[in-house]
């Protein structure tokens, strides 16, 4: 068997070339070649285009390389967790290409596998599909996306051999198995390499004949950013948000497999009990996410969406993001709960963005939006302002049309039928006039399985 040629990171970041394309595993700074990019920061190398989920963080990975000027244009699905990204992108010094999380994931694959390209559901109606071709299919508005494919690949791996098997260990697989596909050069730095036979064929991810040089580099929690912080991590909690919570686990139904975005929907894992029989899914490569641990971080846990340490219940497994978007697109996550910036009366969602505001990024909203079988939405009533956000038409950037299935705010729980709006439920202490003098869509009320009348009485 072939031997794969083991280089140092500066060797290696002497093979990339100015105005090359490179695409970066890594979520977060998790699964992310940090050594190979800091190598690359330190070469006169530049007007580079970088492909990944995101540009690293401020001065970490890929977010070195953006301090240094060293990047002339960033395609991935969430830079606002890099403030250097949000204003270099305001300023036009950074051109930016979004993509929803999943599209990426795939457009990267479709790059290795020499595939032409795809339609996808994702983004249909909102600004992403702008300028796309669309097509009906199956009854569904599909958007048209062009694989990617890079000049080099910059993965991260757990294990390798000596051969160029690549390994990778809990959530750090996310990107790094498609981008070590998709470019003409691929440089792996991994954590340990051991002999041609360690690795049991089985439990290899990545084939050797996808890998041209490998570079051994130890990981440390200095590397990790966000990542690294040590888990019980300071949510926000207090009870209003905490009745909304409760109020999106009673929405699940017993056995559903969900996925959780950020904000008020991470609560909701506090309160599942083992009853329930509710498996956890996150979109950066795990099913079966259990809660925060005590002690440790990233070193020693996978991470889930918000780059939060997790534990894993019995029975978890890992993949990458890939096969973790094609649960979602393919209808096998049965819930998703998410935060929200506007929900109107037709129930249409906007939660990416807002015009102005240094918001840059889409992650896998838009994705869970359009592939999960029920679409909850948490979010408070009203903006800081007293603006509200349950409006007749969303004017915001849409991330999807027509698809919340139940709204919950800290004043009430409203479910969509027939895309009319109805309140169903009141949250402690509000009353009916409360909510009607905060809400400017329209709506039904059906408070039945609340035992109130319309005055709010007890029947």
């Amino acid at each position: 068997m072939n031997t794969v040629p083991q280089i140092t990171a500066e060797e290696a970041a002497k093979k990339i070339q100015t105005g090359d394309v490179i695409i970066a595993g890594g979520f977060g700074m998790t699964g992310n070649p940090v050594h190979l990019l800091h190598a690359l920061a330190e070469t006169e190398t530049n007007n580079l285009t970088y492909v990944g989920n995101n540009v690293g963080e401020p001065g970490l990975g890929g977010g070195r390389l953006l301090r240094n000027g060293q990047l002339a244009k960033a395609v991935g699905s969430y830079f606002t967790s890099n403030p250097d990204a949000v204003a270099a992108a305001q300023s036009g010094e950074l051109e930016v290409e979004l993509l929803p999380q999943g599209t990426l994931g795939e457009a990267i694959r479709a790059g290795g596998a020499g595939i032409g390209g795809f339609f996808t559901p994702t983004a249909a109606g909102t600004p992403l599909a702008e300028g796309r071709e669309t097509r009906v299919i199956n009854g569904k508005e599909m958007v048209f996306v062009k694989p990617i494919r890079g000049d080099v690949a910059l993965v991260r791996a757990w294990k390798a051999d000596t051969a160029g098997n690549l390994q990778y260990r809990m959530t750090e697989n996310n990107f790094n198995q498609a981008a070590a596909t998709a470019a003409d050069l691929v440089i792996a730095e991994v954590e340990e390499i051991v002999a041609v036979g360690e690795l049991d064929p089985n439990q290899i991810h990545t084939p050797g004949c996808f890998v041209d040089y490998i570079v051994q580099e130890k990981i440390s929690i200095d590397d990790l950013g966000s990542s690294a912080s040590i888990a019980n991590s300071l949510k926000k909690v207090d009870e209003s948000r905490m009745n909304m919570a409760k109020a999106a686990l009673a929405e699940i139904g017993k056995g559903d497999v969900v996925n959780l975005g950020i904000g008020i929907p991470t609560l909701v894992a506090d309160l599942i009990g083992d009853g329930d029989e509710i498996t956890l899914h996150t979109e950066n490569g795990m099913l079966g996410v259990g809660p925060e641990p005590k002690t440790g971080g990233a070193m020693e846990f996978p991470v889930n969406a918000g780059k939060i340490p997790v534990t894993a219940q019995p029975g978890a497994s890992y993949f990458d993001s890939s096969t973790s978007f094609g649960m979602i697109r393919g209808g096998h996550i049965n819930t998703a709960i998410m935060g929200g910036l506007q929900v109107d009366a037709r129930g249409n969602l906007a939660n990416w963005a807002v015009p102005g505001k240094p918001l840059l990024g889409v992650g896998g909203a838009m994705d869970l939006a359009s592939g999960a079988d029920k679409l909850i939405i948490t979010m408070t009533h009203c903006s800081r302002d007293g603006t509200s956000k349950v409006v007749p038409l969303c004017d915001l950037p849409l991330t999807a049309a027509g698809v919340v299935d139940t709204l919950i705010t800290d004043l009430a729980v409203f479910r969509f039928i027939d895309r009319g709006m109805t309140l169903v439920k009141l949250m402690p202490g509000v009353t009916l006039d409360q909510v009607a003098m905060n809400t400017t869509a329209e709506y039904q009320i059906d408070l039945e399985e609340q035992g109130l009348t319309l005055e709010g009485e007890a029947f």
